[in-house]
């Protein structure tokens, strides 16, 4: 029988040393894109006596934002996520932290964290050490920071999720940042358009850019399995995965519980919402719920879900699929999202469905109030198509009593009227620039 060893102060230090000549080379080595986000507003934060959570989707960049936050203050940073850290426990904070202090000093301002959510009662040591200190904390399952962060830190935490690269941010790594005027030239229009649709078969993980798309298969892989497999310990591997691959394929289209459960023949609809849980908890996929005044038929309803990157589907099919209407609606929602986590506005979202099966792809809602209607239509097969597509976006307005109609599209620009409601058309690649 092997005996788990708990690392001892030396090794401590070579981990720390180690990882943070990586980090400072990396820092100094990589081209760092700088990301769409008040980084005034997550520097401010840290001037109280909190916490700032980054949370998102393993390898979006989590670390070297909480990197650039500290620059230029003396930090302590580690990554639980290091094999060298195994049989470390909560016993071992005071240690690390001497660890810490006899290297640079007690003067230590910050310290970064990421994945300490590996560490039983983590977030005790964390309450502990940030009264005196300014923490950040960076992991990928939401529910075990926030969840857990909440219990001991009520309202003495901000928790921000950072996405993979935006359309703009792509942009920025390619050089390729549009200017004012572009959007009147022809030219410079078809190659917005061009780099669109690289930005939608490759998606928007910063290894992508360096390694290749075939990094996305990788990244997904290890999700399910470090992420989600080998944490929690799930015993019918293949199911869940064939659970998974099958939730990536039919992206943007509703599911049930019950479905799921009879196709994969697994044991009831309560194992199935655990392991959606522990897909979204991930950030590996998200699921919106239909719009609906009564909570209780919106929380039986069916769901829809989406990828959290479009390189990952890209990546799952082997191959780019012409039809780009599905993969365009998966991006208007992370850009959403992105707006959502980013900015200052706060909404929800949802789609909307009626008993005829009209469908209006995405309900932005603020407080009791509806804002917009967006509907996602790349390409309008024929005048029955945009009339279906108008038709359902008219009937939802009226029901909603919203007037802020929106259809995002390849290249139709403009404003039409029907049925006496306003619609603005705005192609999607101007609609991910504004």
């Amino acid at each position: 029988m092997s005996v788990i060893m708990t690392p001892q102060p030396l090794e401590l230090k070579k981990v720390i040393v180690d990882q943070q000549e990586e980090v400072e080379s990396l820092l100094e080595q990589e081209e760092i894109i700088e990301r769409e986000l008040d980084s005034r507003k997550l520097r401010g934060f840290l001037k109280h006596p909190n916490v700032l959570v980054i949370s998102g989707v393993r390898r979006s960049g989590k670390s070297i934002l909480s990197l650039l936050l500290s620059r230029g203050e003396k930090y302590g940073y580690l990554n639980f996520d290091d094999e060298r850290l195994v049989g470390f426990t909560e016993k071992d904070f005071n240690r690390l932290l001497q660890a810490f202090y006899e290297l640079y000093g007690e003067e230590l301002e910050y310290f970064v964290f990421d994945e300490i959510q590996n560490i039983p009662h983590w977030q005790v040591f964390i309450n502990r050490l940030r009264r005196t200190k300014k923490i950040i904390v960076t992991g990928s399952n939401a529910r075990l920071l926030s969840g857990e962060l909440s219990t001991v830190l009520t309202g003495r935490y901000l928790d921000f999720t950072l996405y993979p690269f935006s359309f703009r941010e792509f942009l920025r790594y390619k050089k390729a940042e549009p200017k004012t005027t572009d959007a009147y030239s022809t030219k410079k229009t078809a190659e917005l358009k061009r780099r669109l649709a690289e930005y939608l078969q490759l998606g928007g993980f910063p290894e992508v850019f360096k390694f290749g798309k075939s990094i996305n298969q990788r990244i997904y892989g290890d999700i399910l399995m470090r992420d989600i497999l080998f944490r929690y310990k799930i015993r019918h591997k293949k199911s869940f995965k064939e659970l998974a691959n099958y939730l990536l394929t039919n992206f943007s289209r509703e599911f049930s519980y019950s479905k799921l459960q009879k196709v994969f023949a697994l044991k009831d609809v309560h194992t199935v919402k655990n392991y959606l849980d522990h897909l979204v908890s991930s950030f590996l996929f998200i699921t919106l719920e239909k719009f609906s005044f009564k909570l209780k038929e919106q929380v039986i309803a069916p769901k829809k879900v989406y990828s959290i990157d479009p390189g990952l589907i890209n990546a799952l099919s082997f191959q780019f699929s012409p039809n780009l209407g599905p993969i365009a609606e998966n991006a208007v929602l992370l850009e959403l999202l992105r707006k959502r986590s980013y900015g200052e506005e706060d909404f929800d979202v949802y789609f909307w469905k009626d008993y005829r099966q009209r469908e209006v792809d995405f309900v932005i809602k603020k407080d009791k109030r509806v804002q917009q209607l967006i509907q996602v239509c790349c390409q309008f097969t024929g005048p029955e198509t945009k009339e279906r597509e108008l038709k359902s976006l008219v009937e939802a307005g009226r029901e909603l009593r919203c007037d802020n109609l929106l259809v995002i599209t390849d290249d139709l620009e403009g404003e039409e009227v029907c049925k006496g409601k306003q619609i603005r058309f705005v192609p999607l690649w101007r609609w991910l620039l504004t």
